[in-house]
C-alpha cells in the first residue's frame, strides 16, 4: 500500500513561502507586483500577516499533498485497486515489483509540477485575471512565482524516496 509522506509534503509547503519570500521582494519583483496589483503600503500594514502566514501554509500543505497525486504515478496503481494491498492480485504486486519506483525522482516531479502550472494555474488564474482587468505582467509575475513553486514542490514530493530511500510499497 501507497503511504503518505508527510515529512515530503511538509517540506514541499515551505517551498511557496520561501519562494515568495524572494519573489515578492521589492528587490526582484514585489515593486512590480505592487503596482501592477494596485497594492499600497498602507494595505500591506493594515493585514494581520500571522493569520496569512498560517493560511499560506495550511493552502501549501494541501497543493503539496495533491502533488503527489500528479507526481507519483504509482498511485495511480494503487487506485486501480481502491488503495487496499488486501484486495490486490498478484499482479498487482508483480507490476509493483517491476515498475514500483518508476519515474521517481525530483527531475520526474519538478516535471509535472512544471506542466501543472502551465496546464492548470495558468489558465485559471488567466482567466480570472482577464476578468479583474489585470495586466499581462500581473499574470506573468504570479503565474511565474507558481510555476517555480510547484515545479520544486513536485520536485520534492515525487523525489523524496529517491533522496531519502523512503519505501512506499508493501508486497506480498
Amino acid at each position: 500500500m501507497l503511504q503518505f509522506n508527510f515529512l515530503a509534503i511538509f517540506v514541499a509547503a515551505l517551498v511557496p513561502l520561501v519562494i515568495g519570500f524572494v519573489w515578492y521582494n521589492p528587490k526582484f519583483l514585489g515593486s512590480a507586483w505592487m503596482r501592477e496589483s494596485g497594492m499600497t503600503e498602507d494595505k500591506m500594514k493594515g493585514a494581520n500577516v500571522g493569520m496569512i502566514f498560517v493560511f499560506t501554509i495550511i493552502l501549501s500543505f494541501l497543493i503539496a499533498f495533491f502533488m503527489q497525486f500528479v507526481t507519483i504515478h504509482q498511485y495511480g496503481a494503487s487506485g486501480m485497486i481502491g488503495g487496499d494491498d488486501a484486495n490486490a492480485k498478484q499482479s498487482y504486486f508483480e507490476f509493483m515489483k517491476d515498475y514500483g519506483m518508476a519515474y521517481r525522482s525530483f527531475g520526474h516531479g519538478a516535471l509535472h509540477g512544471f506542466i501543472t502550472a502551465l496546464f492548470l494555474v495558468f489558465p485559471l488564474f488567466t482567466i480570472n485575471s482577464l476578468f479583474e482587468r489585470r495586466s499581462w505582467k500581473y499574470i506573468f509575475i504570479n503565474v511565474a512565482y507558481w510555476a517555480i513553486s510547484l515545479t520544486i514542490m513536485g520536485g520534492i514530493v515525487c523525489g523524496w524516496y529517491e533522496m531519502n530511500g523512503f519505501h512506499w510499497v508493501t508486497q506480498k
